[in-house]
């Protein structure tokens, strides 16, 4: 017994940015996403997901490996081995994504918050970007994401819901396995966000960077520069990541499933506000008193919960990418007065990103936009990770194989079809 007990907590302790990274996958343009992709598409993209998760487990194993082997970030094994022009093109990419992606979930936040309490929109989204900074800035981030993942769990509502309700589940199991198509560009907008949102741009420079953290942390003695990292080290990476990766794609599977079956078969096929999107957890709490209430507070406390947690890493990895392009000091582990620039550009992109809801852009539609456009940047970046991945002379020993070398060039192939037909079918009309 005791051994059991013993190799349980083993397993849980190598739990760590591939866990935390595969939560923040889903976040509130996540969750938008996935529905939207349902209750247009029924359970037609539901083969996406199984699709995407060898993708997803192997570009991120790529990631972390690369911030695990080098001791850095990926801008600054970027800027290590390639021109200024690539470092500031990459660079540019994440930061622009990662604030349109922080303004589009500042406003789920706050919309999702207005199903509970009848308070006005801009209080709302100030009273979070104000929280959100406290947190970032004053707090450690590892035990403000562990309270976070916390609530996560309320993700558990989607996975419940899709065998409470009465399913067609022969349906089911042929959409999730047999791939449907349509040459329009409806499907690949959504099929954009869709990968988008489940292969992002912060999602690489994040864990790269919690990697570095991680070891950090631990105290790796640190030889020519580089960390002393074991076969063990790496062993646990990969655990961590495909566990966090394998979490994310089953309750992104959840929320497409319960969005075509609730939202889809009832006529409900363009999820336009927070309170649509809330309706398909109804049959959750349908036997309960005052159900209607219970479905918008579970929905709220989900949206709320992983915004919190995402912000945070959507803004902390672009600061960790322009850190290391012009070599600020940088890392959640450091107080504000040792790095200023670092927590400046997390508050500068944090600000900007609130900005962009006082546009006039609804927040839900904003976060499918934000998706499909983390579809088309993810495209370059994943060209240059495989290509780092590979090299010898940056990874070592630790270079990818046959196998993941071949899987990230597939995810890139893919992500960049997908891109040009969305503009494809758009130019055809």
């Amino acid at each position: 017994m005791k051994r059991a007990v013993s190799k349980i907590k083993r397993f849980f302790r190598v739990f760590g940015p591939g866990v935390i990274t595969g939560a923040a996958d889903d976040d509130p343009s996540g969750i938008a996403t996935y529905t939207q992709t349902g209750a247009k598409f029924g359970y037609g993209q539901l083969w996406t997901v199984v699709a995407m998760l060898p993708l997803m487990v192997a570009i991120q194993e790529a990631c972390a490996r690369i911030g695990a082997v080098t001791g850095h970030g990926l801008a600054a094994v970027i800027k290590a081995n390639y021109s200024k022009k690539v470092l500031y093109a990459a660079v540019l990419l994440v930061v622009v994504a990662n604030t349109i992606n922080i303004g589009a979930d500042i406003g789920a936040l706050a919309a999702a918050a207005q199903l509970l309490i009848p308070v006005n929109f801009v209080i709302l989204t100030l009273g979070f970007t104000a929280l959100i900074l406290v947190l970032e800035i004053f707090t450690s981030y590892q035990v403000y994401s562990r309270i976070l993942i916390w609530l996560a769990l309320s993700l558990l509502a989607y996975p419940l819901t899709v065998f409470i309700v009465n399913q067609p589940w022969q349906t089911i199991i042929s959409a999730t396995f047999l791939p449907h198509v349509e040459f329009n560009f409806e499907f690949f907008f959504i099929i954009t966000g869709v990968l988008g949102t489940t292969i992002s741009p912060y999602m690489f420079f994040w864990q790269a960077s919690q990697e570095v953290e991680e070891e950090k942390m631990l105290h790796l003695t640190r030889r020519w520069g580089k960390p002393k990292i074991g076969v063990n080290f790496i062993k646990n990476l990969r655990i961590d990541n495909f566990t966090g990766m394998i979490f994310s794609e089953f309750a992104t599977w959840s929320i497409i499933v319960v969005a075509a079956t609730v939202l889809h078969q009832n006529g409900i096929t363009n999820v336009t506000s927070a309170a649509d999107a809330a309706k398909a957890l109804e049959p959750l709490v349908q036997t309960f008193p005052y159900a209607g209430f219970l479905s918008k507070l579970i929905f709220a406390t989900g949206i709320i919960g992983l915004g919190l947690l995402g912000i945070p890493i959507l803004s902390g990895s672009a600061a960790y990418a322009l850190s290391e392009a012009f070599n600020m000091k940088e890392g959640l582990n450091l107080k504000l007065k040792k790095a200023h620039g670092f927590y400046g550009v997390i508050t500068i992109a944090t600000l900007i990103g609130l900005m962009i809801n006082f546009i006039g852009i609804d927040p839900i539609k904003a976060l499918v936009f934000t998706a499909v456009f983390n579809g088309v940047a993810a495209v370059p970046l994943i060209f240059l990770i495989a290509r780092i991945a590979r090299n010898r002379k940056i990874m070592g020993d630790y270079r990818s194989g046959w196998l993941s070398n071949g899987v990230v060039w597939i995810t890139f192939l893919i992500m960049l079809t997908s891109a040009v037909a969305m503009f494809y079918t758009l130019a055809r009309g």
